[in-house]
């Protein structure tokens, strides 16, 4: 099992003033997996993910990423799970304007000490990036630009990927395309998907849905 996550809480505040923002959040996500995360604005999708992310801490309840539990690490400890098998897309693109796509692509696999010239070729040949490795982010359109990042975020070959709104920023036929470009591409490293979305179209796409409404579970499918 990937990601194993058990009855997760978080709050803000105290006393009068304390806001529960998620309440006994449980499910698990085995490796090649696929599973959208969706519900209305405020319903706690995001704030999920950041948790998986360990790029915040939970008020209650347990998170096991590749047999660890975030919980348990100190900042150190956290951010080189992240490094070692946690992938993170967001809806802004994040690139650095001052390096090629292909320096890019690279970036993270350098980060953790694990980057293959031949994955990361491979990578941008099956993504449509190949004759743009020299070209900078500026000159792409959105959805190149977001090809980039999961390029980049699948070079390390992660255990987990996780995607926040990938596709929020493109437009249908665009998003279609690079939400199946991403799927593609995690499926061959049977890398685990968590995605949050919107969009009842992306979420299908995927081979589980979770619904979450005030921060709590509604409907598993």
């Amino acid at each position: 099992m990937v990601l194993e996550v058990e009855n997760l809480a978080k709050s803000y505040g105290q006393g009068a003033a304390r806001t529960e923002v998620l309440r006994d959040v449980s499910f698990r996500l085995a490796a090649g997996e696929t599973l959208a995360l969706t519900g209305e604005s405020g319903s706690g999708k995001s704030t999920v993910l950041h948790l998986v992310a360990g790029l915040d801490r939970a008020s209650g309840g347990r998170i096991e990423v590749d047999g660890i539990e975030i919980g348990a690490l100190a900042d150190r400890g956290t951010a080189e799970l992240r490094r070692r098998s946690i992938a993170v897309i967001f809806q802004q693109f994040n690139l650095i304007p001052s390096l090629t796509v292909e320096a890019n692509i690279a970036f993270h696999a350098r980060l953790a000490g694990v980057f293959e010239p031949a994955r990361a070729a491979q990578l941008a040949e099956r993504i449509g990036l190949a004759q743009h490795l020299r070209k900078y982010p500026e000159a792409l359109s959105g959805g190149q630009q977001q090809r980039v990042a999961i390029a980049r975020s699948l070079a390390a070959r992660p255990k987990l990927l996780l995607a926040d709104e990938p596709t929020g920023n493109l437009d249908e036929d665009t998003a279609d395309l690079v939400l199946k470009l991403m799927l593609d591409c995690a499926a061959e490293t049977e890398t685990a998907v968590l995605m949050v979305t919107h969009s009842t179209r992306q979420a299908a796409r995927m081979s589980r849905r979770l619904l979450l409404s005030h921060g709590m579970v509604k409907e598993a499918v």
